[in-house]
């Protein structure tokens, strides 16, 4: 068996490992913090062993699950909703939609949380963002819609011969059977995805990458983030929001429009006028709107 750390970086390609590993890391959480600090509705945990404190990045106390048992039953009951996931369905309530952000929020960010203490910070992003991405990936192939990550290839000109720019996109989700982009063409009814923890230094590069894109396969092409949250601890006792709303808008009126953003933990202008028109919980994205923008 993996030890705890060496679970933590493996890849992960089922909801049921992320369901092993979060309640792995919910125990360990348990057993090894040593309290917290509360702020704006997020608790900063710490631990401290020989005088050295380690803190974890701020949980919001409304979406995660701590109890491992807890977490074991509402995921039971998330895995349940997979019936209604697969379908276009209206029928929705807001404690589900609750549920499925809840669940999710809870298995990235204990996670994330794992990493924080027994890894180093450099080494610890790269493998928090593949899981996050794998994470995405697996929601999507339980609702049972084709995906695949690609790497589309743009050929330009230099004084020393074709050289090649790879433009890599995390998922491209489809309402085909099988994915038909490839390496050198998109098809214009499927979806590319940028899915990343946060969107802090990367927001600008989906607004330019919907660009080169729709200017390299000639049609309009349909793309959407997927983010975890926008905040971080800010010293041992307070947070900060990363979300720069303003430069979001500017990017949307001024460059190209994506077809939306979507937060397992918005932040909080996520729900103020103009920015909700443009970006959502990702509930809505999985119960909603991923059947609009398959069909349309």
């Amino acid at each position: 068996m993996l030890t705890f750390p060496e679970d933590l970086q493996e890849k992960k390609s089922s909801l049921l490992e992320f369901k092993k590993i979060t309640i792995r890391a919910l125990e360990h959480l348990q057993n090894f913090l040593s309290g917290y600090k509360e702020k704006n509705g997020y608790r900063i945990y710490f631990q401290t062993i020989a005088g050295t404190t380690k803190y974890i990045r701020p949980i919001n106390h409304r979406l995660f699950i701590y109890e491992p048992v807890d977490f074991s039953k509402r995921f039971d009951e998330f895995e349940f909703l997979f019936e209604k996931l697969k379908v276009r369905n209206s029928s929705w309530t807001d404690s589900e939609k609750e549920l499925i952000d809840s669940v999710l929020y809870t298995i990235q960010q204990s996670i994330g949380a794992g990493f924080d203490l027994l890894s180093n910070p450099n080494s610890a992003r790269k493998h928090v963002g593949n899981r996050f991405e794998e994470l995405m990936k697996c929601v999507f192939s339980e609702m049972g819609i084709a995906n695949k990550k690609t790497v589309l290839q743009i050929p330009y000109e230099t004084d020393e011969g074709e050289k090649t720019y790879k433009c890599e996109n995390d998922l491209i989700l489809s309402p085909y059977e099988t994915v038909r982009s490839t390496n050198r063409n998109l098809d214009k009814n499927e979806i590319v995805v940028s899915a990343k923890t946060t969107s802090k230094d990367r927001m600008g590069k989906m607004f330019i990458d919907k660009i080169l894109l729709e200017r390299f396969v000639k049609h309009n092409q349909k793309v959407i983030g997927i983010f975890l949250n926008d905040v971080q601890r800010k010293e041992s006792d307070n947070i900060s929001f990363t979300l720069v709303s303003g430069l979001f808008m500017v990017y949307t009126k001024f460059l190209i429009e994506l077809e939306g953003i979507y937060y397992l933990d918005p932040p909080p202008n996520v729900y103020k006028e103009p920015f909700d028109k443009h970006m959502k919980p990702f509930s809505e994205l999985v119960t909603t709107d991923i059947w609009n923008l398959l069909t349309s």
